[in-house]
């Protein structure tokens, strides 16, 4: 439950508890235990299905995994985590086998753990700033890997924790759009006490979560369940309703809406402008990957249309590509390519998720570049041209910038073309709100304290706000707008 201060009232770390964990193993023990390693299904198995990668570790590698946190003083993985999760207190909570309470803890900042133990990148977040990456040069406690765990262990239980919910004040907001941003601004909203509707433009709840993410890697089960558990809190779902076209902000204030979030994320694709990026055969990642995880175009019971390549070309580097290449390779691609201008070091990718690509097959361009694609006769992509590119000497953001190398230039075969350089924001609700200001790429502009526009009693975060981010970003965005939000409905702060 979160007090008039906005902040998660919790009890005072039991200091006697703690202490009685730190005397069953010493400092120098702790660090002696080596870090634990996912198990995963075998790529030549995986690849013929979207089963989860990852399976999940089990209660005795938890406990032993969370023996190895030290428990600092100022621990700066909670610094790192942008929902501020109370990190040490749940992986004590594992130390002690008590799993349930490990689940509990992190739901007090984080309502989507068994989403975030999956897809956030911990290791340039919490793991990050933990001692062992910052002060004793080793592999950082997996603080992913035991989020998941504790999540998961608390599903299967079936002892699902609910926060304690206030009395509904009657005060209605609108939270535009199904995303993480979205989810997380109406989970605290709903603890404010606030009646909070959730408007999807989708025929399912998720956004991102749902079209983005293949399930592979995020399971839609786990998805629904999280949403399943926000609906028990008392937040209310509309789907099929396409805000700033169907339904408007001035509607929603007729209908006694008194505040207003925008999650609408960043669904509109980019392309390179390249000649022959019209031809067919040619999508973005936006389109290929919504039409297969969202719209089931691989599934042998659905009516949707998606091609399936035999040699597949992604362009791009970041999480985005790797789901499209992977994606087609299960799909039944015999070569599928990852072109990218930069190098390894450059990629923006996961490291997990390259190196799971790299086992099931996936050939990587580095330093390459498509400059033109080519039809056959009925106008289908059949060849594109690719570039050799060299890095300059880094710049003085230390930035190395890829050039072409002159005559460079050669052809290779491909029936299906996959564009992922990058999204721009969803257009329609600016576009329908003529005084809200946005910037020269279309983000709203917002305090990035409150998450505020410049209009009264609007509030916007996540990728409409980033103009494309990472799910855990996108939550703290709608933990901060909440704030916002319970502030100016409240008169707490001018607007």
């Amino acid at each position: 439950m979160i007090d008039e201060t906005g902040n998660n009232q919790q009890a005072p770390r039991d200091q006697v508890w703690r202490k009685e964990l730190k005397k069953r193993i010493t400092a120098r023990e702790r660090t002696g235990i080596a870090r634990i390693s996912m198990p995963e299904v075998e790529a030549s198995e995986r690849v013929k299905s979207n089963i989860e990668v990852n399976r999940g570790i089990t209660p005795e590698m938890a406990i032993r995994e969370a023996q190895r946190c030290l428990d600092c003083a100022d621990p700066e993985c909670i610094k790192g985590c942008p929902v501020q999760v109370d990190i040490p207190t749940f992986i004590k909570h594992i130390e002690a086998g008590e799993f349930l309470k490990a689940a509990e803890a992190i739901k007090k900042d984080n309502v989507f753990p068994s989403i975030c133990g999956r897809v956030c990148p911990q290791e340039v977040q919490c793991e990050a700033r933990c001692m062992y990456t910052t002060k004793l040069k080793k592999e950082s406690v997996a603080i992913g890997y035991l989020e998941r765990f504790a999540a998961d262990y608390e599903n299967q239980s079936g002892h699902i924790y609910t926060p304690e919910i206030p009395e509904n004040n009657h005060i209605k907001v609108a939270v535009i759009g199904s995303g993480p941003a979205g989810l997380a601004a109406a989970g605290d909203l709903v603890k404010y006490g606030y009646q909070v509707t959730v408007f999807e433009a989708l025929h399912e709840f998720g956004g991102v979560l749902k079209y983005g993410i293949p399930e592979f890697r995020l399971p839609n089960d786990i998805i629904d369940r999280e949403i399943e558990n926000l609906e028990k809190m008392g937040v209310l779902f509309m789907k099929n309703i396409i805000a700033g076209k169907t339904v408007t902000i001035s509607d929603l204030k007729q209908e006694g809406y008194r505040a207003f979030f925008i999650g609408s994320g960043a669904g509109l694709p980019n392309f390179m402008n390249i000649p022959g990026e019209n031809l067919n055969g040619v999508l973005s990642s936006n389109e290929y990957l919504t039409r297969v995880n969202l719209m089931g175009a691989a599934k042998p019971d659905h009516d949707t249309p998606v091609f399936h390549g035999k040699r597949v070309a992604v362009i791009g580097g970041g999480n985005t590509a790797m789901d499209s290449v992977r994606t087609a390779r299960r799909l039944g691609a015999e070569k599928a390519m990852i072109i990218y201008r930069r190098s390894f070091n450059e990629m923006p990718a996961r490291k997990e998720e390259i190196r799971h690509a790299q086992e099931e097959g996936i050939e990587f361009l580095n330093l390459h570049a498509p400059v033109e694609y080519f039809a056959n006769g009925n106008g289908h992509v059949n060849r594109m041209r690719l570039q050799r590119m060299e890095l300059t000497e880094p710049d003085a953001s230390g930035r190395r910038k890829p050039v072409p190398i002159p005559g460079s230039e050669f052809d290779i075969e491909v029936d299906m073309v996959i564009v992922s350089v990058g999204v721009s924001p969803n257009p329609l609700i600016p576009q329908s709100l003529p005084a809200l200001h946005v910037s020269k790429w279309g983000t709203i502009l917002v305090d990035e304290e409150r998450m505020q526009s410049n209009m009264e009693g609007l509030f916007a975060g996540g990728d409409i706000v980033r103009g494309g981010a990472t799910v855990i970003l996108a939550m703290g965005d709608g933990r901060k707008a909440a704030k916002g939000i319970h502030d100016f409905l409240s008169g707490k702060k001018e607007m």
